[in-house]
């Protein structure tokens, strides 16, 4: 078993976007994004399902084939069958990666794709992109709530926020568990993300308080509030969204800013909205302002600072 590690982040991934030649063609689809960019942030734990059941490199073409009510995994000429061995393998080794706080998975594969995975109709070359694969399919259900992407989707920059955003979240989460969860720091926990929540899910930032009302059974009412704590984080933010988030916090700043002051953070929030600057514009500036006049509750909210600069995020609204 994988043991928590606090101080960094570790993440799954497909081993091939490592730059490992695990393909079948003896390739790899390294992502310098990230070998290069993420491997100083976190830690990275890369899996090849394939490799690990002693398929080897150099080896023939494997996919998802219906086959009535079932899913089997097969050589491209239908001559072999992997399904028992990737199903036993998948399963015994999701076991083992509960210290997750996210995984990356290189798309399409008929082992690590997350969704859209070609599936054949046994015996034809018809498919369709339903399908998902063995072991990104066990990972995703055993831990529904962790956050996973494909690689290839994080080139998109809100999608790239979002997910990092909730693998920051998640490892805060597991943080706090792993030190031992008490009321006080359930509430404390949700204090700090109100504003986070609030940009990302309205409905969810009027349903999360609620929860915490009755902590006399702590750990089902935990259960309750992270199930529907990420579910909230999975929604996408939105400009309408920050900027209201936005205007929330500048309400904290009425008696502390001058009247130029408040017209240039009014103007700030204000252009970030009609998409003249990026979300980190308006969000500088706040910062800012509370470095001039101190206030503890938002200074706490990670909204202001959901992920590390290095991450350059924040750019892409």
């Amino acid at each position: 078993m994988m043991p928590f590690n606090k101080d960094k982040i570790q993440i799954g991934i497909s081993s091939c976007l490592l730059g490992e030649k695990v393909r079948y063609d003896g390739g790899h689809k390294n992502s310098k994004y990230c070998s290069r960019d993420l491997s100083e942030l976190f830690k990275f734990v890369p899996v090849c399902p394939e490799m690990a059941i002693g398929l080897g490199t150099p080896r023939k073409t494997i996919r998802l084939v219906r086959d009535e009510n079932q899913i089997r995994v097969l050589t491209s000429d239908e001559s072999f069958d992997v399904t028992e061995p990737l199903v036993n393998f998948s399963n015994e080794k999701v076991k083992q990666l509960s210290a997750l706080g996210g995984y990356i998975f290189c798309a399409k594969s008929p082992t690590c794709g997350m969704e859209r995975v070609l599936e054949y109709k046994i015996g034809t070359n018809n498919a369709t992109k339903s399908g998902v694969g063995i072991f990104a399919k066990a990972l995703m259900e055993r831990y529904p709530l962790l956050p996973v992407e494909e690689e290839g989707r994080l080139h998109d920059p809100n999608l790239k926020e979002n997910f990092f955003t909730r693998v920051y979240a998640y490892h805060d989460w597991m943080s706090m568990k792993q030190t031992g969860l008490t009321r006080h720091e359930l509430i404390r926990f949700h204090s700090r993300y109100k504003y986070l929540i609030m940009a990302h899910s309205t409905e969810w930032y009027r349903k999360l308080g609620p929860i915490l009302a009755d902590l006399s059974d702590l750990e089902s009412r935990a259960n309750e509030y992270f199930d529907g704590f990420m579910t909230a984080l999975k929604c996408s933010a939105t400009k309408r969204s920050h900027t209201n988030t936005l205007q929330h916090i500048q309400g904290y700043f009425k008696n502390e800013l001058n009247k130029e002051q408040k017209a240039e953070l009014t103007e700030s929030i204000l252009n970030f909205n009609q998409g003249l600057t990026p979300l980190l514009v308006p969000i500088t500036l706040i910062n800012h302002y509370l470095r001039e006049h101190p206030k503890e509750y938002i200074q706490d909210q990670v909204y202001l600072n959901p992920h590390p600069q290095e991450l350059k995020l924040r750019y892409g609204f």
